[in-house]
């Protein structure tokens, strides 16, 4: 796949910066949520169902993926991707009716998800290179762009700077990155692979990517409706809202950078069992307990419940031995992230006919599956 003398490290750096950049993008987007809820003056059912516009936007990409990444190659669709998925953050961050955050959000969805395969399709090369699982490591990098993301939307929510400010200097510092490191992508082969819209998942993929689903859709939540939690249920101060969002992806942060050491020692399925448990457990207590402290660490529970899970089935999806890796890779990660986009629209959905506390109760059982689904693979 590589006939350059550029090293398997340098690679690896250039690849963690895209995920960085894709983190990064999301966070921002999710940082200003409550800010952009305010000031369109949507209700929480209003704002659910427009969220619904992102994973539609999503969905409607998912049968062209990889067809488009087999003729064009991941680099050629990750370098476009990495280029309009920030700049459509700034278009969102222009908008002054309902219909065109509806519209920005189902741009901003159709290029996370080109983002989204063609990174990971990236990373798969490049983990063939290193000869042993790395793919913990890149997701750790997204979730430490997802914390400095949220932090620096605290900081520009502190200075009373709009979102559309915000958003140019993410979408300016993503455009130099991406220039400078964009030379550092692996080159594969364009036109060769599987060139049909779907590719069905045996059994083993199906399960791995229905825990993907499971860990993802917890995700979304944490993502899109943690700021909302902690404003409208916790009511936390104005400068404290992203308090519980930048404790989740703290603990996801982290939890994700000593996934593999954790895992050869205690194994997959023990590590899966834990994470479904101790996500359940976090959500249940932020529901039972709305303050600003226990709330506070019942999120924290939730990003080291979510933090290996992702990156663990990814790699056991490496190693089917009816799919290659990168096929494999691209139907758990359309499984998982139908999850991870179908979550918060769902969140606002259920909040309108009760309230975001039964909400998130009922997420509390997606994450307990992923408990049960791993003690029904031999892994």
């Amino acid at each position: 796949m590589n006939s350059s003398n550029i090293s398997p490290k340098s690679y690896r750096i250039a690849i963690a910066v895209f995920f960085f950049i894709a983190g990064l993008s999301f966070a921002s987007w999710a940082s200003r949520i409550p800010n952009i809820k305010h000031h369109l003056t949507l209700s929480d059912g209003q704002l659910g169902l427009i969220l619904f516009a992102l994973p539609v936007g999503t969905m409607t990409s998912l049968p062209f993926t990889g067809w488009v990444i087999s003729k064009l190659g991941s680099r050629t669709v990750l370098i476009t991707a990495a280029f309009f998925y920030p700049l459509t953050l700034v278009l969102i961050g222009l908008v002054q009716q309902p219909w065109q955050l509806a519209v920005w959000l189902f741009v901003f969805g159709t290029f996370g998800n080109y983002f989204n395969i063609s990174v990971n399709t990236q990373a798969i090369a490049v983990e063939q290179m290193y000869g042993r699982t790395i793919m913990a490591s890149f997701h750790g990098i997204w979730s430490l762009a997802g914390f400095s993301g949220a932090a620096f939307g605290t900081l520009m929510i502190a200075l009373n700077l709009n979102p559309f400010v915000h958003f140019i200097i993410i979408f300016l510092a993503a455009i130099v990155a991406s220039f400078y490191f964009s030379k550092y992508t692996v080159k594969d082969n364009k036109g060769t692979g599987n060139s049909s819209f779907f590719t069905k998942p045996d059994r083993f993929i199906l399960i791995y990517g229905l825990i993907a689903f499971g860990s993802m859709v917890c995700e979304g939540t944490m993502f899109d409706w943690s700021g909302v939690y902690f404003q409208k249920i916790v009511k936390a101060p104005a400068q404290w809202i992203t308090l519980g969002y930048l404790l989740f992806m703290s603990t996801m942060a982290g939890g994700r950078f000593v996934s593999d050491r954790i895992t050869q020692q205690f194994g997959i399925k023990n590590v899966l069992t834990a994470s479904g448990i101790c996500i359940a457990s976090g959500l249940l207590i932020s529901v039972s307990f709305p303050y600003m402290f226990s709330a506070g660490l019942g999120f924290m529970l939730v990003g080291l419940g979510v933090s290996s899970v992702v990156p663990l089935v990814y790699s056991a999806a490496g190693k089917s031995k009816t799919m290659s890796p990168g096929t494999a890779l691209a139907a758990i990660s359309t499984i998982g992230f139908i999850g991870f986009l179908l979550g918060p629209p769902l969140i606002g959905t259920i909040a309108e006919y009760s309230s975001l506390r039964w909400s998130f109760s009922l997420i509390a059982i997606l994450g307990l599956s992923i408990t049960i689904l791993a003690n029904r693979v031999k892994w």
